[in-house]
């Protein structure tokens, strides 16, 4: 906190207590403030305190903690997760940053509104202030590395390029075909790093021209468009280089019960006999459980698809505290995979979720000895509570609940009350 300049008096609310709260509240089902402030009294009851049930001392107290505290908490989390992983564990010993985005909403307040609009096709007062995210995710630990979140007029590759300097030398970036352009790969290159793209349905291949590595694998030199994004500077594209060497490899998906998918990607890894076409179809075959599925955790398993918060303050806030939480879950997931021979895709994200939000108490007042215990069963419990091998499981994606026979709201709720009322 002192690298921040934060000062703060001996007050029950203070940075450590106030985001540990915030922790709590992101993890439970019930995410109002009420909650946790019931929870925090019970907490701080057998430490000897009775603080009061009204939560304008925790309301202020989030007010007052920084943004960019709890953004750093989420990049250091996640880097320090990835550093435990052995280098034999990695994808040809590198590391993958799989990115991915998506979009949140928010409480319905003049100040969201105003900075983060909700959807054009709807009447003022009867939607939601909707927000874009972007966010990167570790391949082999599922660990947050960074993230943004911007209005939803913010495309979700601009976000993305203005994450790309968060990539170290030696990392490899793989996105689906949305950034699969010229501009994407040669920031990615700018960093030291390799992108693995799925190229954009835009651009056409012909496996007959270049450098042929096989069949359907080539390498050929893409030029620099002439056209400037428009969220780029003048400067920063002039920067880029004239032209890239890539790799195009067309890949075939295979899974058992579906059809085979084939899909062509583009990529900087030219070395053919340490990346070969086959470790490229095993590397892309795993995007999916490592963006999408982790994305859904983040959203539905944590519930960030609604954040109730009322000013664009406290939502990025709220959005860097689901982060950090789901990293901290995903530590405790991390160290009990090797108690679990590292079958970290069959560890239960939800069932560790809920034994570290019972024991959070526990943990806050209890002694060493007795805290080493409970997390040592906390980890013995994610590492044998684990998910069914169910290898090529389909599911149709239908709903069965019936929605409730409402009407839409086409009006806004004034509007709507005054002609009950009359």
């Amino acid at each position: 906190m002192s690298e921040d300049g934060i000062r703060y008096r001996n007050r029950l609310y203070t940075p450590i207590v106030t985001l540990w709260a915030m922790v709590y509240q992101v993890l439970c089902a019930d995410k109002s403030l009420r909650h946790t402030v019931k929870w925090l009294r019970k907490w701080l009851v057998v430490e000897g305190d009775a603080p009061s049930s009204d939560t304008g001392g925790y309301s202020k107290a989030r007010s007052r903690l920084p943004e960019t505290i709890m953004e750093r908490l989420v990049v250091d989390s996640g880097a320090a997760l990835e550093s435990e992983v052995p280098d034999d564990q990695l994808w040809c010993g590198r590391r993958v940053k799989v990115f991915d985005g998506s979009t949140v909403l928010m409480n319905d307040t003049p100040d969201n509104q105003a900075v983060y609009p909700q959807h054009g096709n709807q009447q003022p007062g009867c939607g939601f202030p909707l927000a874009r995210i972007v966010v990167f995710f570790s391949l082999v630990t599922g660990a947050v590395f960074c993230g943004s979140i911007a209005s939803r007029y913010t495309s979700e590759t601009e976000m993305s390029r203005e994450l790309y300097h968060t990539l170290e030398p030696g990392d490899v970036a793989m996105a689906d075909q949305l950034h699969g352009s010229y501009v994407d790969l040669a920031l990615i290159a700018h960093q030291q790093a390799d992108g693995m793209i799925r190229k954009h349905h835009a651009r056409k291949t012909d496996f007959r021209t270049g450098k042929k590595n096989g069949i359907g694998d080539h390498q050929v030199k893409w030029h620099k468009p002439r056209r400037r994004p428009k969220h780029m500077s003048q400067e920063a594209f002039d920067a880029l280089p004239p032209t890239l060497n890539v790799r195009e490899v067309s890949l075939r998906l295979t899974r058992q019960g579906w059809r085979d998918q084939c899909m062509i990607v583009v990529t900087t890894l030219l070395d053919t006999e340490t990346y070969s076409a086959q470790a490229l179809t095993e590397l892309y075959g795993c995007r999916w459980r490592a963006a999408e599925v982790n994305l859904r955790h983040v959203k539905t398993t944590l519930k960030m698809e609604m954040i109730m918060a009322k000013s664009p303050s406290m939502v990025r806030k709220e959005f860097w505290a689901h982060l950090l939480g789901y990293n901290l879950v995903r530590t405790i997931m991390e160290q009990a995979a090797p108690m679990a021979k590292n079958q970290r895709a069959r560890l239960s994200f939800q069932s560790t979720r809920q034994g570290f939000r019972a024991i959070l108490s526990e943990l806050g007042s209890a002694e060493s000895a007795q805290r080493a215990r409970l997390y040592d069963d906390l980890l013995l419990e994610t590492a044998t509570d684990l998910l069914p091998d169910r290898p090529n499981r389909h599911e149709p994606r239908v709903v069965k609940q019936r929605p409730k026979p409402f009407p839409r709201m086409k009006e806004p709720r004034p509007v709507l009350k005054a002609k009950l009322a009359a």
